[in-house]
């Protein structure tokens, strides 16, 4: 990409005195190849200066403009070239440099009493859009941003959401930087402008957004920068180049120090932060015009970072430094010819910005891939398709593997001109060499680990799990000895107050059912959950979603009943269902009087219909005031109040019961929290007490200790307890469980009078029994994966 080198144009302009200002001494010398600046200081103020200070200061610029330069004359010196050069794809600044009041917004921007005073932007964008028009040989797209800083913050001017009141009101903007150290500016809107109008009209919707603030040294002065942006990018037509380019026209805040302004407050503050980053600005400067400086500190202040590419970089940069040549700024004028001076010393260096459209490129890059594949089939003769047929990679594993079995030095292999088949063959010779024949020999070796090691840990699982079913029977057994004891002392206490044995004899089903705590299988889904789950007995459970299993949920059940907080419980859903109704009636009521206040709305709204009906008809009968609406008005205001009331009443309930509900949840958290405390204690008993309960994996018969503790199980003390098998339990096989009811209905055959229902007791009865299946199944798996 062709680059431009050259330091920064600086140009001096100065401003028209006004009436009652004393002129300062100066002259202007258009001498070649620069002209030059002459300020003179007089005596009178130079008072208090050491006697050798010098008088007489000179300085050179590009150009001068003096008193009467006009502002088309300005653009055409100044703003003209640089624009030309934004529309040739390079980057361009123009920024404007000097003490308030010196007429840096006129120079810029314009005035605003004369269209002849319009500044540098209006006159740009009228310039580039009629180049633009001019130029058909691209296609070009115009954006624009205008953004202010304030007292260090980025402020985004063209906000299409509205015209601020306030300078908070607007987005706010912040710097990025990317891994290439461009600046991005986040929150800074982009504006598309097709014409020189929509230019116009976001240039004037960004002024009226300005803040401008008074101070005693011009009443229109602005103390924040403004940086106005014109963003062009240009395609010829079937290119894929894209040319992007942007031109910045800078309107600096006043470089004048503190001291002159005159102001406190807010303003101090602010005249520090425009100071800082004009101070800021001139450190960038200074590090510039050294030689051996590596580091520039850009990111010191968000000015210096927005404008990093303008100075010292990829741009075409260009100042003009405002003077007011009166002798109270004398002074002032003297320190802005000095930047100048140090600014006029740094060397840019522009490149064209070029960069290719990928959407383009990709489309032309197709295009040649296919032209290419046409040139190949008609020297090969045969069409080219991107993948090798499977037919053709049969074929070349056949020539690798005859190729490599021949012994003759002199064979070769022969693919053709083909690069997709010589690599394949080289791919194919790389595997035979990197696995050898035996390849298959290790593959079935290593198959034979993998199942020893499924088998393995299978048996671990398996061993896991039958010592998780013990620790539950035995705890289950303990729980059930403890539930048949209360039973018996209900039925003793039952005996003792009853009248006579009759009753007893009678219905020793219903005595002892009635004693028992409710079934434990009480619903018909729990009854469907509990009976399907026997045969493959997974760790289901039917409360807690798969967290326990079924022996620890009857444990729970049990646990759940004899728990102090299940009174809590029980207590807070009482409660909670009091406030439900009560809230319920006051929401009616809400509703009742919610509907009253707009009836009387509605009649009041058709009272005045009425009145401003007959006031029309008989204007003479107007009347002031009517008492009929006053009436509806105070009823009104009552409904109002009593509204007011229940709503209140109803909010503070609403509370109660959120908190209500809050403490049930904390009560029913700490009773799961108890139980699993309880159970895994119980566990630890059992582990203790009886280690020899696992069988070992060579026996599939149960151990002798786990035979004894399950013949306790017969529900029947006179049974014979010398049973060989524990499954021969008369209570069990004669009584038939029917699960098609919610509650458990038990069929005793005339046979066994004996035996007793199975009811609570023998429910948890028969949901061991389940267990113990259970494990000899598990019992049997283990043996036949240690064969």
């Amino acid at each position: 990409a062709a680059m431009v080198k050259e330091t920064i144009r600086v140009y001096a302009r100065v401003k028209p005195l006004r009436r009652r200002q004393q002129a300062g001494s100066y002259s202007v010398d258009d001498e070649e190849p620069l002209p030059s600046l002459e300020i003179t200081v007089p005596r009178d103020l130079a008072d208090g200066f050491i006697n050798n200070k010098r008088e007489i200061y000179k300085f050179k610029f590009q150009k001068i403009f003096d008193q009467e330069a006009k502002q088309d004359v300005l653009f055409d010196s100044i703003a003209k070239p640089v624009a030309e050069c934004v529309l040739a794809g390079y980057n361009g600044t123009i920024f404007a440099y000097g003490q308030t009041g010196s007429g840096k917004t006129f120079t810029i921007t314009g005035g605003a009493e004369r269209y002849s005073d319009r500044g540098i932007i209006p006159r740009t964008l009228s310039y580039i859009f009629d180049q633009l028009q001019k130029d058909s040989s691209k296609v070009y797209t115009t954006h624009v941003s205008y953004l202010e800083i304030y007292n260090e913050c980025g402020y985004d001017l063209l906000d299409p959401r509205h015209e601020a009141a306030r300078m908070e009101d607007l987005p706010k903007v912040t710097i990025m930087e990317d891994s290439d150290q461009n600046i991005h500016l986040k929150n800074l809107s982009l504006q598309q402008a097709t014409t020189e109008e929509e230019a116009l009209n976001l240039l004037f919707l960004g002024d009226t957004n300005r803040m401008i603030a008074e101070t005693p040294m011009n009443q229109a002065s602005s103390r924040s920068h403004c940086i106005f942006t014109i963003h062009i990018s240009s395609k010829e037509p079937g290119s894929a180049t894209i040319r992007r380019s942007k031109l910045h026209l800078v309107d600096l805040a006043g470089s004048e120090r503190v001291a002159k302004t005159g102001i406190g407050g807010h303003l101090l503050t602010e005249a520090k932060y425009i100071n800082l980053s004009l101070h800021y600005l001139e450190q960038v400067i200074i590090a510039l015009a050294e030689k051996n400086r590596s580091h520039i500190p850009y990111r010191n202040s968000m000015m210096t970072s927005v404008l990093r590419d303008s100075l010292g970089g990829n741009c075409m940069t260009t100042m003009i430094a405002t003077l007011a040549m009166d002798k109270r700024n004398i002074d002032e004028s003297i320190s802005t010819c000095r930047f100048a001076q140090r600014v006029a010393l740094i060397k840019n260096e522009a490149v064209l910005n070029e960069e290719i459209d990928p959407r383009l490129m990709i489309v032309q890059l197709k295009n040649e891939i296919q032209d290419l594949k046409d040139e190949l089939a008609l020297v090969t003769g045969k069409q080219r398709t991107s993948e090798l047929s499977q037919e053709e990679l049969l074929q070349l594993d056949e020539l690798v593997e005859t190729f490599l079995k021949d012994n003759d030095p002199d064979s070769s292999l022969d693919v053709g001109p083909d690069m997709r088949k010589i690599k394949y063959c080289f791919f194919h010779m790389k595997q035979i060499m990197n696995c050898p024949v035996t390849a298959d020999k290790k593959q079935d070796i290593s198959e034979q680990k993998n199942s020893n090691k499924e088998a393995g840990e299978e048996l671990e699982k398996l061993k896991g799990l039958l010592q998780q079913r013990d620790n539950e029977i035995n705890i289950l057994v303990a729980m059930l000895k403890q539930e048949k004891k209360k039973a018996q002392d209900a039925l003793l206490q039952l005996n003792a107050t009853s009248a006579g044995s009759k009753v007893l004899e009678q219905s020793p089903s219903m005595s002892l059912e009635e004693s028992q705590s409710p079934p434990r299988c009480s619903s018909q889904k729990e009854a469907k959950g509990f009976s399907s789950s026997v045969p493959r007995l997974p760790l289901l459970s039917r409360e807690t979603g798969g967290k326990m299993s079924l022996g620890c949920q009857e444990a729970f059940e049990v646990f759940k009943r004899d728990h102090a907080d299940s009174i809590t419980i029980e207590d807070n859903k009482h409660l909670l269902k009091q406030r439900f109704d009560e809230a319920k009636c006051l929401g009616e009521k809400l509703n009742e009087a919610r509907n009253k206040i707009n009836h009387l709305k509605r009649k009041i709204v058709q009272r005045q219909i009425q009145r401003a009906a007959l006031a029309v008809s008989n204007p003479s009968e107007e009347q002031m005031f009517d008492p009929v609406e006053d009436n509806l008005r105070i009823q009104m205001e009552e409904e109002k109040k009593s509204y007011k009331t229940v709503y209140s009443h109803f909010k503070g309930l609403k509370v109660e019961i959120e908190h209500l509900q809050l403490l049930m949840e904390k009560v029913k958290i700490k009773l799961l929290k108890d139980f699993e405390v309880w159970w895994s204690e119980e566990a630890k008993k059992f582990q203790q007490e009886k280690p020899e309960m696992v069988t070992s994996p060579n026996t599939g018969t149960v151990s002798p200790q786990f035979t004894r503790s399950s013949q306790h199980l017969s529900t029947n003390s006179s049974s014979d307890t010398t049973r060989d098998s524990p499954y021969e339990d008369p209570a069990v096989k004669n009584n038939l469980i029917t699960f098609n009811n919610p509650t458990l209905k038990t069929r005793t055959p005339p046979s066994s009078s004996t035996s007793v229902p199975l009811t609570g007791d023998s429910q948890a009865d028969a949901d061991i029994l389940a267990f113990i299946k259970a494990r000899q199944n598990i019992l049997q798996k283990i043996g036949k994966s240690c064969q």
